[in-house]
């Protein structure tokens, strides 16, 4: 392919990104949704200054997440290249806006790699498949912390069920934590599979990281895990002041591992969010709507808001540099 065809093709991919972006984007708005208008319901029966203040600080914890991914983006890559902050904030950034058109939010692995020279960009993948596992344990383990006291506190019924399930999701936690610091494992096992063993190139970068490198990944995914743990807080004392703190806190741990753990479209995400947390602070609060609205609201703020930003980063993209 001539240089100016992969410009061309380079300016059509970027422009494509951006339009389905966009369109996906503007369709959601365009729906007005419900949940966002109880929001507003709630938030003009509290004091402006209040509202300002609270979902200032909303705002503000959302950038500290996603600056906190950005470090742990660049910390998990510097065993394939040394990037600057600033360009670990742009993959991160891009990586969102790819993600509100994907499953799962799939596509954000391609828009944060595609900021590595080509040669990188495969193992990116396994690089930041370190990173997604590190902050998937921290929610599973804290999530069956939760589910332990759930069960102990508000299942009465088919007890014995309960507790099975809940034996079960430890044990497969406990495993996860074994084999995340023991990562180098994967490559083993994959080295035993003769298709896969031709790629080892690509999928060696898991076993370069020690046990204090793996330590510091997951402190990062901790730090995250608070930060957003504190936007639900924030926003469910203005709307639910009532709610007991202690249970509020445990219902958002165990809301975050079920969340987790259904498969969805971030773009429709909302509704599947909504839809989990109707179903589970019903044991701590008769206040579902104002629950349902505060869920949509951080949604809307840490996705959509950072989505709309990493579109700027989109245009920086090169899907034809010949750097190593």
């Amino acid at each position: 392919m001539t240089r100016s065809a992969k410009k061309v093709v380079s300016y059509l991919l970027k422009a494509g990104i951006l339009i389905v972006a966009g369109w996906f984007i503007y369709r959601q708005f365009n729906k007005k949704n419900n949940d966002l208008k109880q929001f507003e319901h709630f938030a003009s029966q509290i004091s402006t200054t209040h509202v300002v203040i609270v979902m200032g600080l909303v705002v503000l914890l959302m950038f500290l997440n996603w600056f906190l991914e950005a470090l742990k983006w660049r910390y998990v890559t510097k065993t394939l290249i040394n990037i600057s902050l600033w360009e670990a904030v742009e993959a991160v950034f891009c990586g969102l806006t790819w993600a509100v058109t994907t499953p799962n939010r799939l596509g954000e692995y391609g828009g944060r790699v595609m900021f590595l020279p080509p040669r990188k960009r495969v193992p990116g993948i396994f690089a930041m498949g370190v990173g997604s596992f590190s902050q998937g344990s921290v929610t599973n383990v804290l999530g069956v912390i939760a589910m332990i006291w759930f069960v102990a506190n508000y299942i009465h019924t088919n007890l014995a069920l309960a507790w099975s399930v809940t034996a079960v999701c430890a044990i497969i936690v406990a495993m996860q934590l074994v084999f995340y610091f023991n990562i180098n494992w994967a490559v083993t096992l994959l080295d035993r599979v003769p298709f896969i063993k031709k790629y080892h190139r690509f999928f060696e970068v898991m076993g370069r990281y020690h046990t204090h490198e793996l330590i510091k990944i997951m402190g990062f995914s901790i730090a995250r895990y608070l930060t957003f743990s504190l936007q639900y807080f924030l926003v469910f004392q203005m709307l639910v002041p009532g709610m007991n703190i202690g249970a509020m806190m445990m219902m958002l741990t165990l809301f975050f591992l079920v969340s987790s753990a259904i498969p969805s479209l971030d773009l429709f995400d909302i509704g599947v969010r909504g839809f989990t947390a109707s179903h589970l602070f019903v044991y701590v609060t008769d206040q579902n709507i104002a629950v349902i609205a505060g869920v949509s609201s951080i949604w809307l703020i840490n996705l959509f808001i950072p989505a709309i930003l990493g579109s700027l980063f989109v245009l920086k993209l090169k899907f034809f540099d010949r750097a190593d």
